[in-house]
């Protein structure tokens, strides 16, 4: 999965590019607070809270240098990854990260 800088794109899968910031996106109605977590923030789930919308989709933006990260989400307390993600790899706690590649 690659993104690329521009004005807007997208590839298909969920993923965004808006002038170079990153666009993440997680459906969850029914949770209190959601959290993107990921090697762009050294795994610390409060570094990056998520706003929900009205239809229970939660959103963050992020501005990330090309490169890969791992990342999942913390939602109320328990990890979740992204389902619009394809690409994933095993983690030390025997789960799996999601994968975005930033170009």
């Amino acid at each position: 999965m690659f993104i690329r800088k521009k004005k807007e794109s997208s590839n298909g899968a969920g993923e965004k590019s808006l002038n170079g910031k990153i666009k993440f996106e997680y459906s969850a109605p029914e949770a209190k607070k959601v959290s993107l977590v990921g090697s762009f923030n050294q795994w610390n789930s409060e570094a990056n809270p998520m706003k929900k919308d009205k239809t229970g989709r939660w959103k963050a933006t992020l501005s990330l240098e090309p490169g890969r990260y791992e990342y999942r989400f913390f939602a109320d307390g328990s990890w979740a990854n992204d389902p619009s993600c394809p690409s994933r790899v095993a983690n030390e706690f025997g789960d799996e990260n999601c994968v975005r590649i930033v170009s």
